[in-house]
């Protein structure tokens, strides 16, 4: 793209591509894809020649689409660049197809060959699915149908499937989904999207563990008494019910980020940090999380379903949790017998993303913990106990914090889907979830799936802005 820079040293080299977003015009698209790719072109972090398509069902121009979204709105003047939003306009092709129709498949075919044929250079293609969940297997298979899975008609370049979650709606569905989309792409070129392991503070979890061997030292159920990993927000559906009412607070959140994020805080140390050693170690720990015993649901498991959200759904009758926890154990050398608690909810009290690491206390009750904020005000902190100054021995707790936005005021860091895009372009698997994982996950949580669609006795209702949820008494 004219006009992109490569003078980042510390930037990623990326070749030539074209990328292929389905449901450009969705909200996924709008708030965080073409924002985010936007400013990958203001930095100059895409090749030059990259291309974006955009498929849509009607007529729309590039510029009517650009008119609707705010591509510029976390930057602090909320003005666009206008060189870079040239750029990005010239270089984004709306296509309108039938997403139905083997006939349009075709036409897309000779399309993103006309495209590479224009640069004189062979790109990678990569098919962004921002479309509902169900209609994945039929884009899938009619994608593969016309011949859209290979490489380029030039040479050789990866032709990659970026895929957002849920990956299923349990074990049966995941495994058939899994099934099938290998049959039209190989494990290699498909990219399951979990953007909480593309956040700044996740990966940082990785460095911080191993390369600061005091603490690695102590990251075992010798010295670490519990860990919870908490994903709350304030804002309720915001008026997404079809997506949110037949998926959930388990698996919207649970069962794709926050136990990803669990994997990378209790895997062991890989003899590499690359991509197949993270990814073989992140597999051994989540192969070893117990499944919730379907006779402990009820123990262990807490869904409630702030007061309202039937009206904002339509649906007197819904069950769908809005907040979920869980406990789980890992039943492995390091880590057995130690709680790790679960929850994400909507409509509480406030905005907190969160893995808080609580240390054995000399007294028998945990006084150092260790929290890495994952949202907002990204940061580590660790809370110690110190003697308060004076004659006495009275003692006080103490946070030593680092926060990104304090030691990297001046350098910022990449959005979530700056990051995954980059990564994909690039080839690098290492922040998506390996179908192993997936499976990994709905094993542990099927037993819940199954015992919640049995009975709804246990939904708990709460009021908006609640601090937490608690099951009633008994």
């Amino acid at each position: 793209m004219a006009g992109l820079r490569d003078d980042h040293q510390h930037n990623p080299k990326l070749e030539p591509a074209i990328i292929v977003i389905f449901g450009i015009t969705g909200d996924l698209s709008k708030r965080y894809l073409l924002p985010s790719l936007y400013h990958l072109i203001k930095d100059g972090l895409l090749h030059e020649k990259t291309e974006i398509v955009g498929v849509t069902r009607g007529t729309l121009t590039a510029k009517e689409l650009f008119d609707n979204v705010v591509l510029c709105g976390k930057d602090s003047t909320n003005v666009c660049d206008p060189e870079a939003l040239k750029t990005m306009q010239g270089h984004t092709t709306m296509f309108q197809m039938d997403l139905t129709s083997s006939s349009d498949y075709a036409s897309l075919h000779q399309k993103l060959d006309a495209i590479e044929t224009a640069n004189g250079v062979c790109m990678n293609r990569l098919y962004y699915l921002s479309i509902p969940p169900q209609v994945y297997m039929p884009v899938i298979r009619l994608l593969g149908e016309q011949g859209l899975n290979t490489s380029c008609q030039h040479g050789e370049a990866m032709t990659r499937l970026l895929v957002e979650k849920p990956f299923g709606f349990n074990l049966n569905s995941a495994e058939e989904l899994i099934q099938e989309t290998g049959e039209v792409f190989g494990e290699e070129q498909v990219y399951r999207i979990d953007h909480y392991l593309a956040k700044e503070t996740v990966q940082n979890i990785l460095t911080f563990r191993f390369q600061n061997p005091i603490f690695e030292a102590l990251w075992s159920k010798q010295y670490i008494a519990s860990i919870s990993i908490s994903a709350h927000e304030k804002i309720g559906i915001e008026g997404r019910a079809t997506f949110y009412e037949p998926l959930g607070a388990l698996r919207d959140f649970i069962q794709s980020h926050l136990l990803q994020v669990l994997a990378i805080v209790t895997m062991d140390k890989p003899d590499i940090l690359d991509s197949q050693h993270i990814h073989t170690a992140k597999q051994q720990v989540m192969s070893r999380i117990e499944p919730v015993p379907a006779d402990k649901v009820r123990e262990r498991v807490l869904r409630g379903q702030y007061m309202g959200y039937r009206d904002e759904v339509g649906n007197a009758e819904s069950v769908t949790e809005t907040y979920a926890a869980l406990t789980v154990y890992i039943d492995n050398q390091r880590w057995q017998g130690i709680p790790i608690r679960l929850s994400t909810g909507k409509a509480l009290s406030e905005r907190k993303t969160e893995v808080r690491v609580s240390f054995h206390g000399a007294s028998g009750e945990p006084n150092n913990h260790l929290r890495f904020r994952i949202q907002p005000n990204e940061g580590i902190e660790l809370d110690l106990l110190t003697k308060k100054p004076g004659f006495g021995d009275e003692l006080q707790t103490t946070a030593m914090d680092f926060s990104y936005n304090h030691d990297f005021e001046n350098h910022g860091h990449p959005d979530a889907y700056e990051r995954v895009l980059v990564d994909a372009v690039r080839g690098d698997h290492t922040l998506f979830a390996t179908s192993e994982e997936v499976l990994a996950s709905w094993r542990v949580l099927q037993p819940v799936v199954e015992q919640w669609a049995k009975s709804s006795e246990d939904l708990v209702f709460y009021k908006p802005g609640a601090t937490d949820v608690k099951a009633p008494s008994h």
